[in-house]
């Protein structure tokens, strides 16, 4: 089989954008349910779907950053205006923001550990998704994914928790690459010393 050296150009250069720079038009219904599809084609164990997803667009992006608001400020009076202005921000002005829930069920031959990296697998696959489809992506966590009140009121459920949010747009900047690690400092190779 040839390689497929787009998919391995892509890959070799991926890169997060900011949430900052991610600006309409968002996925059109067609493309949001392509990302879905895709960002759901992930290892999973059992086949028991342990994570769930919650979509943030639309007026729902304005009035989950007021909500947010409302929680920093009884959480922390002190907050100033400008930084209560930002937790209204949170989820602009990227067009659509992903929640991704860890939703862990028992099962005897799958620990929660795999359950919770089969979530983490989502929210990568929806950047890929994402990227696929002409958009760019960030996955984030904020305070508001372990803050329980704040959790809830975006949709988490008992014995549940956030694995991040996946910001989606139109990119408005090219970002710069990071520095990437050396990988003779990260990969060694298993000896057996007995």
């Amino acid at each position: 089989m040839p390689a497929n050296a787009a998919l391995r150009d892509y890959l070799l250069t991926r890169r997060s954008v900011g949430i900052a720079f991610l600006r309409e038009p968002g996925p059109t219904p067609a493309e949001l349910e392509q990302i879905l599809t895709i960002g759901t084609r992930v290892p999973d164990h059992g086949k028991i779907t342990p994570w769930r997803l919650v979509l943030i667009e639309g007026e729902a992006r304005q009035q989950a950053g007021e909500r947010l608001a409302e929680i920093a400020a009884r959480h922390n009076p002190d907050l100033d205006a400008a930084s209560l202005d930002i937790e209204r921000q949170r989820f602009l002005p990227a067009p659509l923001t992903i929640g991704v829930i860890s939703s862990p069920k028992e099962h005897p031959k799958v620990p929660e550990l795999e359950q919770l990296l089969s979530a983490g697998n989502v929210a990568f696959n929806l950047l890929h998704a994402a990227h696929a489809l002409g958009f760019a992506a960030s996955w984030v966590t904020r305070w508001y994914a372990f803050d329980a009140e704040a959790a809830a009121m975006l949709g988490l459920r008992l014995g549940e928790r956030f694995v991040g949010f996946v910001h989606i747009g139109t990119p408005t900047a090219v970002i710069e690459d990071r520095p990437r690690p050396d990988l003779n400092d990260i990969v060694s190779r298993w000896v057996d010393r007995s």
